[in-house]
């Protein structure tokens, strides 16, 4: 494949060539601090001793969130694996501060136990999604104790290596959903994100940098792969402004997603299947 003739110049590293760490309580906006305040705060008083650290990812700490338009992203890690009433409380931490403070639309959380952040099967996935992708917010950090991470297929591999596993499934969700545009929506957002950056680590480790802008990543590997630029703007265009479109979404699992699995298998092989997945 020849060299792309128009590509941005490769940043998001660090000196040395790692990716940097993304966002910092510093960049969080005035209006999203005291969303975040409630949050540190009411973390503590829900999990108490077994929470460990507590981390805002996506675009607030990257001082990029919209006011009454951007989610509240939180990774909680706890002393010990997640049950279900964990869960219950998640969403239930999450629907008060969703419903008490307007400034966000939404609020999504991600459980962990420690030793599974720390495991060497999580070490390219949410081992890496925490150090590089996270802003710690609450308790020790736990990015002390992973390693720097350069732009690799090692790291595209594990990261989103799993897109043929995964579109049967959405094929279930777009199937079982309802035949309206509300109820298509957030699946046309999920899709539209998750095939954006599966679409850009793709190219990633021959861009040699990181970025978390989906336009940036659209234009990115459409600089790799133009006869497919078109699909990838759309989709990054879906997934900050979605629309339940069910001709978007019968374009991501008939033709874009296939695609792209396909492409990525060959260019860095399918992600190792985690412990549950391999479970009949």
């Amino acid at each position: 494949m020849p060299e792309p003739q128009r590509v941005p110049a490769p940043h998001g590293l660090d000196p040395d060539g790692f990716i940097a760490r993304e966002g910092s309580l510093a960049r969080v906006q005035g209006a999203f601090r005291p969303v975040v305040a409630a949050a540190r705060e009411r973390l503590g008083a829900v999990w108490g001793d077994r929470l460990h650290s507590a981390y805002l990812y996506g675009s607030i700490p990257r001082g990029t969130a919209r006011e009454g338009r951007s989610d509240l992203d939180l990774l909680v890690a706890l002393h010990g694996e997640p049950a279900e009433a964990d869960r219950t409380a998640a969403n239930a931490l999450g629907a008060a501060l969703d419903r008490e403070y307007g400034v966000i639309d939404g609020v999504g959380t991600l459980l962990y136990g420690r030793e599974r952040l720390l495991s060497e099967a999580e070490r390219y996935d949410m081992g890496w999604f925490l150090a590089c992708l996270c802003t710690p917010l609450l308790g020790d950090d736990l990015a002390a104790l992973l390693p720097r991470y350069r732009p690799s297929s090692l790291l595209a591999r594990e990261t989103n290596g799993d897109l043929a596993r995964l579109l049967p499934r959405w094929r279930t969700r777009i199937a079982g959903a309802a035949d309206t545009e509300e109820a298509r929506g957030p699946l046309v957002r999920f899709m539209s994100r998750h095939l954006v950056r599966t679409g850009f680590t793709l190219v990633m480790p021959r861009w040699q940098g990181w970025t978390s802008d989906l336009g940036e990543m659209a234009e990115i590997f459409g600089a790799y792969y133009p006869e497919r630029a078109a699909p990838m703007r759309v989709a990054a265009r879906y997934g900050r402004e979605p629309a339940g479109d069910a001709g978007v979404l019968r374009l991501y699992v008939d033709d874009l997603g296939p695609w792209l699995a396909a492409e990525y298998a060959r260019v860095h092989g399918e992600k190792v299947l985690r412990p549950e997945e391999a479970t009949p």
